[in-house]
């Protein structure tokens, strides 16, 4: 088993209220391998420029991940810039340099052809052009941002529509369905053609709807967050993770699956970049799920 990630190898600025670092690695598919890595194989597909310090990839393969197909290009690699006020929420965007990432055209290997597959919140084009390359999938989740549902929302909808978990913040299911209700914007999003929807909240934790079910879970409860920046993505790692390691879309599973991608975006946000996801350990991992269970579970109340 195995996941194939196709997405952004970024280097960020991050700042927030206590600290600011520079030139670290960010991007969707950097964080969600990491996090997947501790519970299935992982392969990556990205490009990156000729500024882009070998040691990430060094770093990347510590974790066994597959990093062949992260290609190196003339040019600068993808760079954004953020700041996170005292809430710690949405990040206020000071700068994107899209580099290389620009002219991105992944190419899939054809043994990855029916991998896994997970398309993080690129161009929806380019999303479609993967789709097409595939030969028979075990799985495809697809995730997606803000400027892509108000630039290129019909290429998005033909996307979702191919795909069978679709990942997305509740603000941004709001902004794309229309819709106030998380329910109703669930409704919606099955009609758009979505198997089984996640529904990231942030520091309120994350929800899941299937055809005939509905899960909520809170967010792991965290003394401090340094970095949320790869929350998201360290999340959907850990839920698509488990899912490929189990090979079950049962509604108990996807329950499990979505507490395991709470506890690896618990990780994630406990340091900048991937710091703190390179620094568990599988035990760490089963510690803070029996931890979160305590926590939620009761019976014979």
């Amino acid at each position: 088993m195995a996941i194939t990630v196709i997405g952004s190898v970024a280097i960020d600025n991050i700042e927030t209220p206590f600290e600011k670092k520079q030139n670290i690695l960010g991007g969707s598919a950097s964080f969600f391998s990491v996090a997947s890595s501790y519970l299935t194989d992982v392969n990556v597909i990205a490009v990156v420029g000729s500024d882009f310090d070998d040691k990430y990839i060094d770093i990347l393969k510590s974790k066994n991940i597959n990093v062949d197909n992260i290609i190196k290009k003339h040019g600068k690699t993808f760079h954004w810039e953020g700041k996170y006020d005292y809430d710690m929420s949405d990040p206020q965007t000071l700068n994107t340099e899209l580099g290389v990432f620009l002219d991105f055209k992944p190419s899939v290997p054809h043994i990855f052809k029916n991998d896994t597959l997970f398309l993080a919140n690129i161009d929806p084009d380019i999303q479609l052009e993967v789709l097409e390359q595939m030969l028979s999938p075990k799985l495809i989740a697809l995730d997606t941002m803000n400027f892509w549902i108000e630039k290129k929302k019909d290429k998005l909808l033909q996307a979702i529509k191919k795909s069978d978990i679709f990942i997305i913040n509740e603000s941004e299911a709001r902004l794309l369905t229309g819709e106030v209700s998380i329910f109703s914007a669930a409704k919606k999003i099955f009609k758009y053609g979505a198997k089984i929807i996640v529904l990231k909240r942030g520091s309120y934790g994350a929800t899941l709807f299937t055809d005939g079910m509905f899960f909520m879970i809170p967010a792991y409860p965290l003394e401090n967050v340094v970095d949320p920046t790869g929350a998201g993505d360290s999340f959907a790692g850990g839920f698509l993770g488990y899912i490929d390691n189990t090979g079950n879309l049962s509604d108990e599973n996807l329950k499990k699956a979505l507490v395991f991608g709470n506890i690896m975006a618990s990780f994630a946000v406990e340091s900048f970049s991937i710091d703190k996801l390179l620094s568990i350990d599988g035990d760490k991992i089963k510690d803070r799920f029996s931890k979160f269970r305590n926590m939620t579970y009761f019976e014979n109340i």
